[in-house]
């Protein structure tokens, strides 16, 4: 069987280290925030190139933190794509803020930036691009757009650690970046974590405080908080795996390409050839007979996944945002054709190999069937 993702075979990397530095953490007795959080935070903030990294305990608290230290909340609009997990939504409707939608690039499957001006209206303040699936969006158009409309940038990088164009990284584009460690992603903690990048002082300074109860020094809370912090494990496990991260994604990239080069028959690919540009954190291709392409490598002992069948306006839960089926449909084409490819850095050739020629198989005898 080859799996979706192997944690186990990172594990086996690395796990000398990890276990140190975990035991580490539990024999000196503090176990929220302190030393190991912070030697993280300043690793992590070096590491894309900002001036701070507030971590949080999970990427969904990262996003609504971001989003309320910029100030958002009742009666503003936060600009969006719906092909994202459902997260992205959440954080922006959490500060009682609407989410407003942009399709995304029929290429690049990130926001397209054309769109972006048609939804702008005086309530707009902020624009919130997702790297899906790893890829940078088109930061540099996104931001000249919003700089001239006076619009704050906020990263979803939950999908894209590492990610970098012109020597810039995910989550330095914008004036705000978040990021998940849900254990499966690129660098993925040994449970729940996030965090927030930026190199605005005072929107570090207030995410610090609200991730901690909205306190500004013990027990003097001066702001409405919640008890977002991060606990020392997951900073110590973090940091431990942070100097790997380069090698495992050009490793991921590695996977990607061979996919890219490999591939054939009737399939949507991800742009390629993959650069820094694509963390690959998943590799997803596009077709039309998703449920028969997943059952013959299922029947070949693959492992697939789908990411994300149903696109975030047409979830029931955001039904009175007023969207419907055909409202954006870049997005939800990608939501009934993709399927996302075994895609880990310990994946070995032979395995690429194999799965490329189940796929190529598969959809020949597809294109025969409909002969």
């Amino acid at each position: 069987m080859i799996p979706f993702l192997d944690l186990r075979a990172q594990y086996a990397s690395i796990g000398p280290e990890l276990e140190a530095a975990v035991i580490a953490a539990m024999r000196d007795g503090n176990f929220v925030l302190g030393e190991r959080v912070e030697r993280f935070e300043d690793n992590f903030a070096a590491y894309c190139g900002t001036d701070h990294a507030v971590a949080v305990n999970s990427g969904t608290s990262a996003l609504h933190l971001a989003l309320l230290a910029a100030g958002i909340g009742p009666g503003d609009e936060v600009i969006t794509v719906p092909a994202t997990f459902v997260a992205t939504t959440a954080a922006i409707v959490y500060t009682g803020a609407t989410p407003v939608y942009v399709d995304i690039d029929p290429v690049t499957w990130t926001m397209a930036p054309e769109l972006i001006a048609d939804k702008v209206t005086s309530r707009t303040k902020a624009i919130m691009p997702v790297h899906l699936h790893g890829r940078l969006a088109d930061m540099a158009s996104i931001c000249a757009i919003a700089r001239l409309l006076g619009l704050l940038v906020i990263e979803d990088a939950a999908q894209a650690h590492g990610a970098e164009r012109d020597g810039t990284r995910a989550g330095a584009f914008g004036d705000i970046g978040c990021f998940s460690f849900y254990p499966g992603k690129n660098l993925g903690a040994c449970g729940e974590g996030g965090i927030v990048t930026t190199s605005r002082d005072d929107f570090a300074a207030v995410i610090r405080s609200l991730r901690d109860w909205g306190q500004e020094g013990k027990y003097n809370h001066v702001r409405h908080g919640f008890n977002f912090r991060m606990d020392s494990i997951q900073g110590a496990v973090l940091d431990v795996k942070l100097p790997h991260l380069d090698r495992w994604n050009s490793q991921r990239r590695r996977v990607a390409n061979l996919y890219h080069d490999g591939l054939r028959g009737p399939l949507g690919l991800p742009a390629g050839p993959i650069g820094l540009d694509h963390a690959c954190h998943v590799y997803a291709v596009r077709t039309a007979d998703r449920a028969d392409l997943k059952a013959a490598l299922g029947d070949a002992g693959i492992a697939t996944g789908i990411h994300y069948p149903v696109p975030v306006h047409l979830q029931p839960a955001y039904a009175q945002l007023g969207y419907h089926a055909g409202d954006f449909p870049v997005s939800e084409a990608l939501a009934l054709q993709s399927l996302s490819l075994p895609l880990f850095p310990e994946l070995t050739d032979d395995q690429v190999a194999f799965i490329i020629d189940v796929v190529n198989e598969a959809t020949m005898q597809d294109l025969v069937r409909t002969a």
